[in-house]
């Protein structure tokens, strides 16, 4: 170890040479001397951020206007959304009440799926309120209302089945 410190100091050159004359005065003057601090003007900084925060919520608010959901084209696709929801919402609370260890893999796999076509039903949305042609953009989110049940229909009865390994579907039989 002592040779590693004695390599070192005997291979490095340091400076040992004196500061020219007067470095310390004008050191201790330059320290001594009062700074011109530029102070923010927090009054212009408060109203430019707040004209930002008003134009923001202006053009958020426009633009949440402008979109279109599936309930807003006719009172009737309001009530087939609103059954769809709630059917979904219904099933959800079921499959929440049946989680358990044996069933969190198959309960993950089946959400997955669901936030999948959560997202193709966010692009048929904007679909919708940029083409304009709605017969057939509502007719893939209807399917993809009825996918999501389809799915947790499924999801159900496979946990039925490992709740109940006795459990028979009676549709596999017909």
């Amino acid at each position: 170890m002592e040779d590693k410190f004695d390599n070192f100091f005997s291979e490095t050159d340091f400076d040992f040479q004196e500061p020219h004359a007067g470095h310390k005065n004008r050191f201790e003057r330059k320290l001594n001397q009062s700074k011109k601090t530029t102070k923010i003007s927090w009054k212009w900084l408060s109203v430019a951020a707040s004209v930002f925060l008003v134009v923001g919520f202006w053009l958020g608010n426009t633009h949440q206007k402008k979109q279109l959901k599936l309930a807003d084209t006719t009172p009737k696709i309001e009530k087939v959304q609103d059954f769809f929801v709630a059917t979904i919402n219904k099933k959800l609370r079921k499959v929440e009440g049946n989680r358990s260890l044996e069933t969190e893999m198959i309960i993950e796999r089946a959400l997955n799926e669901l936030e999948d076509l959560e997202e193709s039903y966010i692009v048929s949305l904007t679909e919708l309120n940029v083409e304009g042609e709605q017969s057939k953009t509502l007719l893939m989110m209807i399917k993809n209302y009825q996918q999501r049940l389809v799915i947790l229909e499924n999801l159900l009865k496979q946990i039925e089945q490992i709740k109940n390994p006795s459990f028979l579907d009676k549709d596999a039989f017909i």
